[in-house]
């Protein structure tokens, strides 16, 4: 499932980031700011309406992402 996807306050951890294309600096910069396979992840809030931006959280972090970043990471649910 993509992060995007993700229900809002669902528990998930990182499977990976896709490059959108070679050398993606986008999908190079999530990395490097944490989303990592194995990283608990959630999304926090979303924008009106189900829009941009989504706020998600990575360890103790909160980072705001358009859809089109958060599309890129693809999670895996967890139990509550």
């Amino acid at each position: 499932m993509r992060l995007s996807d993700l229900p809002k306050g669902s528990p998930a951890v990182v499977a990976r980031v896709d490059d959108a294309h070679a050398g993606d600096p986008i999908a190079q910069r999530l990395r490097d700011l944490g989303f990592v396979d194995g990283e608990p992840v959630r999304v926090v809030a979303r924008g009106p309406l189900g829009a941009d931006p989504l706020l998600i959280q990575i360890g103790s972090t909160r980072f705001a992402l358009r859809r089109s970043e958060a599309a890129r990471v693809y999670v895996k649910a967890e139990a509550a």
